[in-house]
């Protein structure tokens, strides 16, 4: 990665407001750092957005302000002072001017046109990217309340078409009920940032979403969080495993990286299909190793435990039943007219 693009990734990252599962066998140094700083930022992230873009930006004028309407106009064809301008204090400490914009020019040289892929609104912050024509270069942008652009991201990108285009034979079912918001999922790193690992290429991290926001009250209380507790059922018939029940909840924010999945359960549905379900709440697995489940089944409470900033489902399905030696695999789902890609909301079981 060039080293300017790796500064915009890991301030881009420090607004990542739920971070990574991932453990350390598969993430590389700056992914790291990135989680690390978005660990420190993770609670009362959205209370920080109290000022108008007047009083954090003197002297740009409203009809000057970038917004994600016309940032990728003014990118490659208008003013990169004026984005620059709108970048919070902690994106201008990490990159100069000067670096952002040969950062920019170099990586825009060659591109015609770009394709939207990514709306999130989410705790204060919101989140847009867009593909170019070719499939190979990505623009994250983050704005906060007030306007300032809180995380820029320009990547290269990569694809799995093999893959991408193989799904399950064992047909899924999603694994909650109720209106549940898509944190990661699809099918480019600017979608879902498990998607550059093999072992994780198409998890979802999944949380709730009420008004706007993912929790209430104090950040630091999992209770205050809509996907604590919620219950977690099996995907598809099959036989459960493994299963790991005694791992603490984290204080939100506080991650605990030597238990990645945390508490879960792991079922083989056979065809070399198992599903994992991670982040389980700790006490709550309700099956135990050698149950046969049914589609439906309860299997356990969704909590906060492992590499995990913030309550969520991280589910997959993968080849074997261990998370980092297995190889994920495309989700075939029951509801085809679905889109489990981020930042949509989707509909899971009756409630």
């Amino acid at each position: 990665m060039n080293k300017k693009w790796k500064l915009l990734f890991l301030t881009m990252s420090a607004f990542v407001l739920l971070t990574a599962c991932t453990s350390n066998k598969i993430t590389s140094d700056e992914a790291e750092q990135a989680e690390k700083q978005a660990s420190e930022q993770a609670a009362g992230q959205k209370d920080n957005s109290d000022t108008s873009s007047k009083e954090t930006n003197p002297g740009v004028e409203d009809h000057k302000q970038v917004t994600p309407e016309n940032l990728i106009a003014t990118m490659t064809n208008g003013s990169k002072d004026a984005i620059y301008n709108q970048f919070t204090p902690e994106m201008k400490q990490a990159v100069s001017l000067e670096d952002f914009k040969l950062s920019a020019d170099g990586f825009l040289q060659g591109t015609n046109a770009w394709k939207q892929v990514v709306h999130a609104e989410i705790n204060g912050l919101k989140e847009y990217a867009w593909i170019d024509d070719s499939g190979t270069k990505g623009i994250r942008a983050y704005f906060t309340e007030d306007h300032q652009i809180g995380g820029l991201n320009i990547t290269p990108l990569e694809s799995y078409p093999d893959t991408d285009n193989k799904l399950t034979q064992t047909e899924f079912q999603f694994p909650m009920k109720g209106d549940m918001f898509i944190f990661w999922g699809g099918h480019s790193v600017l979608e879902n940032y498990h998607y550059e690992h093999v072992t994780q290429r198409y998890a979802l991290d999944i949380v709730r979403k009420v008004d706007g926001a993912s929790y209430q009250g104090d950040a630091k209380v999992n209770a205050n969080y809509y996907a604590f507790g919620q219950p977690l059922y099996a995907a598809a018939d099959g036989t459960v495993v493994e299963i790991k029940n005694d791992i603490e909840d984290n204080v939100p924010g506080v991650m605990n990286p030597k238990e990645p999945a945390g508490n879960y359960v792991v079922i083989n549905h056979g065809n070399g299909e198992y599903s994992i379900t991670g982040h389980i709440k700790k006490g709550s697995v309700a099956v135990k190793k050698g149950d046969k489940v049914k589609q439906g089944d309860l299997i356990g409470d969704l909590g906060n435990s492992g590499n995990s900033s913030e309550a969520h489902l991280h589910f997959q399905v993968s080849d074997g039943p261990d998370l980092f030696t297995s190889r994920s695999l495309h989700i075939r789902w029951a509801d085809q007219s679905q889109n489990l890609t981020r930042g949509n909301t989707v509909q899971g079981l009756p409630e």
